[in-house]
């Protein structure tokens, strides 16, 4: 902890750390409707591009800034508007966070009632382990997004050493 960090609330001694923002995702029934905005008019680069049948996205991830400090936004839109995951019914479809340990903080994160989302963790769009916290909580998990999906992304050597 740096004595720039927020002080802790008691018994909240955390063993991770979250050092930005990693991406965020906006969705629509047409990618290339956000391309005009995102890409043609405001500047930002195609870096890659992602499709999975399984999480109904067919997406182009775009970047601001560079190396560590690169943020990623992600356009996508439904490989079929008529199945789920629906990502293009929220159009700010989830925020993503550098996280410096991502198994440590999904273990004590969920041992303190926080909801993840189906799938744990796994290799996200852009090659890095990825979970998700439901937007919704449950009684078992009584901590959740509160109407936000959020991506926990393990954060590369490079970012920790800039962010952390």
């Amino acid at each position: 902890m740096s004595p720039h960090d927020p002080p802790l609330r008691p018994g909240l001694e955390r063993p991770f750390k979250v050092l930005g923002i990693q991406q965020i995702a906006i969705g629509g029934p047409d990618k290339k409707r956000l391309q005009t905005l995102w890409v043609d008019m405001l500047g930002l680069q195609v870096t890659g591009t992602f499709q999975s049948e399984k999480e109904n996205v067919d997406e182009d991830i775009c970047a601001i800034g560079t190396g560590p400090y690169k943020v990623e936004v992600d356009l996508m839109q439904p490989m079929d508007p008529d199945k789920k995951p629906a990502v293009h019914t929220t159009p700010l479809n989830h925020v993503g966070l550098w996280i410096d340990d991502l198994p440590v903080a999904v273990e004590w994160l969920t041992a303190r009632g926080v909801r993840f989302a189906p799938g744990g963790i796994r290799k996200g769009a852009a090659g890095y382990d990825i979970t998700f916290l439901h937007p919704k909580s449950n009684d078992e998990f009584p901590i959740a997004g509160e109407g936000v999906l959020i991506e926990l992304v393990q954060a590369p050597a490079e970012v920790i050493a800039a962010l952390g």
